[in-house]
């Protein structure tokens, strides 16, 4: 098979100096800092120059008297323990000793309040602490869609509230998810714990693009408006209509669900309504990420994978994440194939060579690569450049050859 290899020009604003944003968003917008132990809330995404966020964060509570500390706030993920999650932690790059720090981790956790899905919850360490400053990225939710997705109130609500209030929230319907977040995000917010937040936005590359620091009272007003800002920045796959789409690397990194949804068109919630675009018949995932620690959540949005992939599962991981969304359709494992290909040769062999998509992840789509048939359409993409000449799709021990 021939691919053509093509360059989206996403929207690419990366900030200059990322610890200086930082310092100048905190010193506008948190006036006052508690003379005691701060929280900083650190989850399990792959966000762009973390590190450097969350250690400025921390020099900056430390120059004002503060006792900054960070908690591993990530809901049910890497196992739902505690070792677990702070080495999750330090695998982003985050140790006691590059931040200047120490680390709290614990699944211990302060009922705050009860509402009508369930119980809402603290961790201890952020519960004991003078005050917490929330901190993530800004972005679509994989599960639903509302005014506030993924992002400070999200943190607050299933990362703060470690597993047992993921539990709650994800009792809730999927339709009703949006009103949960901010039903609980309300009570966390009254606990009178929550110092500020620090929203991140990022760019079409990945890249930190903006950074807010947003007030307590402001966070369920203001998160509304930096998540429309944030669609100008999301990057998608710039075709509507794929027969196969082959994505190399799948992984919590990534995506929420290993694999975005809204980049797939694919949520696969039973009785909830589904994305519209793009429309993709057959779905393949080729490997998971070594930073995923075995999680393998969103497999099941897969048609079909790899013996390479499946081996790397961590199935106890992967059951505790999805069996706390309660969607376990996204822990099942697809049709396993051999290697890549094996797995190319046989969907091609079902399906045909047209209308192919191959990315890298559900993250970066700067590079991607089509079949020859989608020349014309991506030629007249605003966005997309392509390379003159296709390339072959070879193999070597199994293994496809593309360069991402």
């Amino acid at each position: 098979m021939k691919l053509l290899s093509v360059r989206q020009n996403l929207v690419s604003q990366p900030l200059p100096d990322v610890a200086a944003e930082v310092r100048r968003q905190l010193d506008s917008q948190v006036p006052d800092v508690p003379q005691g132990p701060v929280a900083i809330t650190v989850g399990s995404r792959g966000i762009c120059q973390i590190p450097t966020i969350i250690k400025t964060t921390g020099d900056w509570l430390r120059e004002r008297g503060a006792e900054p500390f960070i908690v591993p706030s990530m809901g049910s993920h890497n196992g739902a323990t505690a070792e677990g999650q702070r080495q999750m932690i330090e695998s982003l790059g985050m140790d006691e000793v590059s931040m200047g720090m120490p680390i709290r981790s614990s699944m211990e956790c302060v009922k705050l309040a009860t509402v009508s899905a369930g119980d809402v919850w603290m961790d201890r360490h952020c519960y004991e602490a003078e005050g917490v400053l929330v901190v993530n990225r800004v972005k679509l939710h994989t599960c639903f869609s509302g005014p506030v997705q993924s992002g400070l109130t999200k943190m607050m609500v299933v990362g703060m509230g470690k597993i047992r209030s993921a539990q709650t929230f994800h009792s809730s319907p999927t339709p009703k998810m949006k009103d949960m977040l901010l039903e609980m995000g309300q009570v966390l917010i009254d606990s009178g714990k929550i110092l500020a937040g620090l929203a991140i936005l990022e760019d079409g590359f990945d890249q930190t693009a903006e950074i807010h620091a947003v007030p307590t009272n402001e966070i369920l007003t203001r998160e509304p408006q930096l998540l429309e800002r944030h669609k100008r920045y999301f990057p998608r796959v710039p075709i509507d209509e794929l027969n196969v789409l082959v994505v190399n690397s799948i992984g919590k990194t990534f995506s929420g669900t290993g694999m975005d949804t809204n980049v797939i068109g694919f949520r696969g919630v039973k009785g909830f309504e589904d994305i519209q675009r793009p429309n993709v018949n057959i779905i393949a995932a080729l490997s998971l990420v070594e930073a995923s620690k075995g999680n393998a959540i969103g497999v099941g949005l897969a048609d079909f994978i790899t013996q390479k992939l499946r081996d790397a599962i961590c199935e106890e991981k992967t059951f505790i994440n999805v069996y706390t969304t309660g969607d376990m359709s996204r822990a099942k494992i697809p049709v396993t194939l051999p290697n890549d290909e094996v797995l190319c040769e046989k969907i091609s062999e079902r399906y045909g060579q047209q209308r192919w998509m191959i990315i890298p992840n559900t993250l970066h789509l700067g590079h991607l690569y089509i079949s020859e048939d989608l020349r014309e359409e991506i030629a007249a993409h605003p966005l997309c450049e392509i390379d003159s000449e296709p390339v072959e799709l070879t193999f070597k021990n199994g293994q496809h050859q593309l360069q991402f």
